[in-house]
């Protein structure tokens, strides 16, 4: 993704939008493979030569930023690794230790050879090694291990779609509205916010449509940062899904002199980003609209298959109706009597959400369910002064043996479903 030093985009009036570039325009896809050619060239080499040749292709031209932010998505796409059998630390404080001796060395050729050759001979090696080895770990002398290149056309979409991703990061709320359609294909929308970790509200009906509202980074007062990348890297994944409209409200500073506001100016505020589905514009590089999944699910269901417990634990494909809301709950926990407990496993949250949460199931007169909050997902400072029903909060990794604790306690207040 793109720096904010490298993020374009327009504002007039209550309207913004990311400043897009032709994916057609002959000239740019000709920089555009230019650039992608220097990458290839210079797997194997130093960062710093490889740098050096893109600060020479760049130059100080018109389209400055435009090539900074498509090197900047190339560089995303690059492994840079130290390529020396040796550990330039230990190098560094083997010659440092040795150098002691015959202090100051600036002048002195010969003693400086001595020194390496003594380093190289403790050290099993020859003295190029040591040379080569010294400062290998820095960054700019890193070698570029791996490229994983990409068509000119490809890059250009990607930068599109960059500067988009950029304005999310400085979103205040994104709404989405949601057309009738099949489970399916509300669990494909779902499960990507749910995959992203996001907070959400759903208002709705599966006849009738869903309105989704989704927290951005600027409403979060703690692990903002952490969150506009998920917020931003949810827009490749909403690309995929189908029957959508989003409204996104984006903070807008005011605008310094020579900025990118084509409205010639404002005193700050808020302005709207829109898209749907429809959209011809950006194009996503993901192969799924929900390309990995959360990590504590994942353990969780690992771990509950070796717990030897009585209750099972399967994956969920139900989008449960709350009357104007509705449950997209993770698993389903079930024994072999037929009873049957929904368990959702938040992303972000804060304890305002969590009670509004549960007052929605409240509402719908939902009861067999459990709600698990990742404490190192916590998006606001504000103390959890008690721990509601139906709720666990776990610090590091979701047990089994909690969650079925829990639902011991639920059987023992009265029957479930």
């Amino acid at each position: 993704m793109l720096t904010a030093d490298l993020a374009q985009s327009w504002h007039r009036g209550g309207r913004t939008g990311p400043r897009y570039i032709d994916p057609e325009d002959p000239k740019l896809l000709q920089e555009a493979g230019d650039l992608i050619d220097l990458f290839k060239e210079h797997e194997g080499h130093p960062r710093h030569a490889l740098e050096e040749r893109l600060q020479e292709y760049v130059g100080v031209g018109t389209d400055y930023r435009i090539m900074r932010g498509l090197i900047k998505l190339l560089m995303d796409r690059c492994t840079f690794e130290t390529a020396v059998a040796l550990d330039p630390a230990e190098i560094r404080r083997a010659l440092f230790t040795k150098a002691r001796r015959s202090h100051p060395l600036t002048a002195d050729t010969s003693a400086r050879t001595a020194i390496i050759d003594e380093v190289a001979q403790e050290f099993s090696c020859a003295p190029e090694v040591i040379r080569n080895g010294m400062y290998a770990d820095l960054p700019e002398n890193q070698k570029l291990s791996e490229f994983a290149s990409i068509s000119g056309r490809e890059l250009l979409d990607l930068y599109n779609l960059a500067q988009a991703q950029a304005l999310l990061y400085r979103s205040v709320e994104m709404q989405l509205w949601i057309e009738p359609q099949g489970t399916a294909s509300y669990r494909e929308l779902f499960g990507a916010i749910k995959a992203y970790r996001l907070i959400h509200t759903v208002k709705g009906s599966a006849a009738a449509g869903y309105e989704v509202r989704l927290d951005g980074p600027v409403s979060m007062f703690h692990r903002s940062q952490k969150y506009g990348i998920q917020m931003a890297v949810f827009l490749p994944a909403l690309l995929l899904c189908e029957g959508w409209r989003m409204r996104a409200e984006i903070s807008v500073k005011p605008w310094a002199s020579g900025g990118s506001n084509s409205s010639g100016g404002a005193s700050g505020g808020s302005a709207f980003f829109e898209m749907n589905s429809a959209q011809q514009q950006l194009r996503s590089h993901y192969l799924s609209a929900t390309p990995y999944e959360n990590p504590a699910l994942e353990k969780l269901a690992d771990k509950w298959g070796r717990s030897g417990s009585e209750w099972t634990l399967e994956a969920s494909n139900e989008v449960l109706d709350l009357g104007d809301s509705a449950f997209i709950p993770d698993f389903v926990i079930r024994n072999a009597e037929g009873r049957k407990i929904y368990l959702e496993v938040l992303g972000f949250w804060t304890p305002r959400y969590l009670e509004a949460r549960l007052k929605e199931f409240e509402r719908g007169g939902l009861e067999n369910f459990i709600i698990a909050a990742w404490d190192e997902l916590r998006g606001s400072r504000d103390p959890l002064t008690r721990i509601p029903p139906h709720t666990i909060v776990f610090k590091r990794e979701l047990d089994p043996a909690v969650v079925v604790a829990a639902i011991n306690e639920m059987v023992s207040e009265g029957p479930i479903s």
